[in-house]
């Protein structure tokens, strides 16, 4: 007798374990799919993990029901480095098989009903409900649970089933469905009885009285004779000005035939146009540099400030990499980045650029998954976003994690809550590969291990063609409003700095960390603001769509006239949004075009591309956007930025609170003036005497790392000590602070004063779940590993508790 070990896509730490036959056993291998039953009707996909001839003790085995693929799709490192992490970030490993694998790959069990076969049936003892089904199951061989929703126009058909199963008129069967669809092309071509010459002629004279189908013909003969290619059949029908229909009468007469192609959805159809640009002095040096670092290190950080270059020394690393025949991931915290870097790296490397995130659809994304496998040359370079360091590589030969300061690389929800830059170093050290992480403004836990030796470390300190950094100017508009030199949210500064840009031909970015017109809507007689009845929030109004918005669980209701508490018309918005700056500015400058980057104005696939390549191509004047304008990205021709209110990044309640500002406003200052002409930033707060807006007009980051580090020893954070966030969430307010409570005594026994909390975050509700925190401090003497083994013996103790069943924890490690 064997069996397999197989790992199901559901939040339980165990594998499970099923019988299989002696043919199976010699068959299957870790890393292939099989189909599993599981509890009474469900079938999952499961991952092989291990076949043995050990029968488990304590259950009967089921049996697998089918094997999935021929070849294993996951391989031996990807199952280590899985396992890794969740072990490291304290999930399953079927929530990571869940998080890294494409839905396409995780098929899904289906209810389908048919009738008994070789019954015979009475008629008359069926109700109506039951012989509508019987009747419908005998025009076709099976129907899906919701076809029969339909089909008795009611949603509970459970209980009819349920009725005819007992009777033996029908049964259920759990039928798997591959999601993943090939992409098919159609072509057309001429049949071959209509080849000859004299046959064209009289073809040609049968289809006088068809004009169009005349025209579809001799466009396909102008074709052919531009081109030897296959032609398709939309090119065919584009060209020709025809309709499907008329096209296909030509098929249905035998004068066409019609044949289908498998194409790959994401390919690159123009070819690598350029070589890698010669490096300058400093990224000669810094290239060098690295060089010398991966002797003895495996991780190397490249400080560089921004325009300096920094992409040029990664493709030279990758034009290296790719040479010996190894595979390469750049990794990229935004998808918005990703659109500008892949022209540029397929200027480069042609059509070995392959992407992979998630605006992809699923089948794009199965193809990429593939392509990897199989060491394909078209997808020797991986751009993507942080799910990238989940697909199959066999052959790593470098990994370039990009802006990896940047907060998108965290994962929150749902588990494994993993951060892709640590991820990615451990992927790095299990290939055996080298990792180089760059950043203008590093995070404060990369640059301490690079100051203490645990990193390499570059600096490369001047911008590319020695560009200087743009000048950083400090405007008080708590003066200026005093002295009524503010017009809306500008002040006179600003609009005299935009109209001189703008006047010499450049182009303005305006950053407003708030998406949405005004972040409240408020009664002015009685005080009262429209709160979000799911969250603990007030309601954004967005006037584009004339709605107020929750921007956490999405309930929106149309904008009121009158206040919902007195009735009063004396509604007034406070505060501001990016849609408030776009509106006033059409006002100040009526000539010029603007327009808006934020999370409402880029959910299309392609929405990021069009409003970049329009900057580049300047059909755009005034960019206004929130921090995805922060990532990065290279424009040309920005001569001026404007912070419109610094003050709401300084003051929010995190350890990361100074960091994260330094960096944002430096990252946002770096898209200025990235050619020969010196950029401005024009920075508006309530307290330009704020240590980190000093150190940001004078580009001090050694300043601020300095002094944010003695802060983080003094108070004990990251990176002299590690985080654990334990989080509570339940429908009732007691049931979840007494659960946080019992939980938090249980950890103080033992931890005592490295246990903060339990506390209400600064939203205490969202989607009416409340939320309780406790957060605990893990210093670098105390065993990680030990303490994560207490913490889960604590949970499973809790979960013996009748009271707290409901109430979800959530582990996040190295919450940050």
């Amino acid at each position: 007798m064997f069996f397999v070990d197989v790992i199901l896509p559901i939040p339980l730490n165990q594998t499970f374990t099923y019988a299989i036959n002696k043919d199976e056993a010699a068959f299957l291998k870790p890393g292939m799919r099989v189909a599993v039953p599981f509890g009474k009707t469900k079938i999952y996909t499961a991952i092989v993990y291990q076949v043995h001839d050990q029968a488990p003790s304590g259950y009967e085995t089921k049996s697998i029901d089918h094997i999935l693929d021929r070849v294993p799709i996951i391989t031996n490192v990807q199952l280590k480095h899985w396992k890794w992490m969740a072990s490291y970030y304290m999930c399953s490993v079927g929530e990571v098989v869940r998080a890294a694998l494409p839905s396409a790959f995780l098929l899904e069990s289906e209810t389908i009903v048919k009738l008994v076969a070789n019954k015979t049936i009475d008629q008359e003892t069926l109700t109506d409900d039951e012989f509508l089904v019987y009747e419908a199951l005998l025009q076709q061989s099976s129907i899906h649970i919701n076809g029969i929703r339909s089909i008795l126009d009611r949603k509970n058909v459970v209980s009819v089933i349920q009725k005819m199963i007992d009777k033996e008129i029908v049964e259920i069967e759990e039928t798997i469905y591959e999601k993943y669809t090939p992409k098919l092309k159609r072509y057309i071509k001429l049949a071959p009885e209509h080849a000859a010459e004299s046959e064209l002629k009289a073809l040609l004279e049968s289809l006088s009285r068809a004009p169009k189908q005349r025209e579809i013909l001799m466009t396909y003969f102008t074709l052919k004779s531009q081109s030897p290619k296959p032609i398709e059949a939309t090119e065919l029908q584009k060209n020709s000005n025809a309709s499907a229909s008329v096209l296909k009468s030509l098929v249905d007469k035998g004068i066409f035939e019609e044949y289908f192609v498998q194409k790959d959805r994401v390919e690159y159809s123009g070819q690598s146009t350029q070589g890698i640009k010669t490096l300058n002095e400093g990224q000669e040096e810094a290239y060098k540099q690295i060089k010398t670092s991966f002797e003895t290190q495996n991780v190397v950080l490249l400080h560089g400030v921004t325009s300096s270059g920094k992409t040029e020394i990664y493709a030279k690393l990758i034009e290296e990499a790719m040479a010996s025949g190894k595979q390469v991931l750049y990794m990229l915290p935004e998808i918005a980045l990703t659109t500008q870097l892949i022209a540029r790296l397929q200027r480069y490397f042609g059509e070995t650029v392959a992407v992979y995130h998630s605006k992809y659809s699923v089948n794009e994304r199965v193809e990429v998954w593939k392509a990897v496998l199989d060491q394909r040359s078209k997808a020797q370079v991986i751009v993507g976003a942080r799910s990238s360091l989940f697909l199959p590589f066999k052959n790593l030969g470098l990994v370039v994690v990009d802006e990896e300061h940047e907060p998108s690389f965290k994962q929150y929800d749902p588990a494994p809550r993993y951060n892709g830059r640590d991820s990615a170093i451990v992927l790095a050290s299990l290939h055996q590969c080298k990792l180089i992480m760059g950043s203008a403004t590093p995070s404060l836990e990369s640059y301490h291990n690079a100051k203490t030796g645990k990193y390499g470390l570059v600096e490369l300190k001047k911008r590319y063609g020695n560009v200087l950094m743009p000048a950083i100017e400090l405007v008080d508009i708590r003066e200026k409003s005093k002295k009524k030199l503010m017009t809306g949210h500008f002040s006179d500064r600003l609009l005299e700095e935009m109209r001189e840009v703008l006047k010499e031909g450049q182009q303005v970015i305006l950053f407003q960390n708030r998406r949405g017109y005004s972040p409240v809507v408020e009664c002015t007689t009685c005080g009262v603001a429209p709160q979000c009845p799911n969250c603990d929030v007030s309601l954004t109004y967005h006037q584009y769509k004339n709605q107020l918005r929750c921007h956490y669980c999405g309930y929106h209701i149309a904008m009121m006239l009158n206040c919902m508490a007195c009735g009063s018309q004396t509604l007034d918005t406070k505060g501001f949004g990016t849609e408030q700056i776009e509106t006033e500015l059409k006002e100040l400058f009526p000539k010029n075009k603007i327009a808006r980057m934020d999370q409402d104005t880029t959910k299309g696939k392609h929405a990021y591309l069009k409003l970049i390549d329009a900057l580049e191509n300047q059909e755009i004047d005034i960019l206004v956007g929130t921090q995805m304008l922060a990532k990065g990205l290279d424009f040309r021709n920005i001569g001026l930025v404007g912070v419109m209110n610094a003050d709401n990044l300084l003051h929010f309640p995190d350890f990361r609170a100074h960091e994260r500002s330094f960096q944002l406003l430096q990252q946002v200052s770096g898209r200025a003036g990235r050619t020969e002409k010196r950029g401005k930033v024009l920075i508006q707060t309530f307290n330009p005497y704020h240590q980190i807006l000093k150190q940001v007009s004078v580009n001090d980051y050694e300043e601020m790392s300095k002094e944010q580090l003695q802060e983080r020893y003094q108070f004990k954070y990251p990176p002299f000590f590690r985080i654990i966030k334990i989080e509570f969430k339940d429908k009732n307010l007691t049931r979840v602070q007494n659960a946080s409570f019992w939980f938090a005594k249980a950890l103080q026994s033992k931890f005592g004063e490295n246990i903060l909390g339990p506390e209400q975050p600064s939203v205490g509700r969202v989607r009416n779940k409340f939320i309780f925190n406790i957060m605990m401090k893990v210093p670098p003497t105390q065993a990680l590993e030990a303490t994560k083994k207490y913490i889960s013996n604590v949970e499973r103790s809790f979960y013996t508790i009748k009271e707290f069943v409901s109430v979800r924890v959530n582990l996040d490690v190295d919450s940050y």
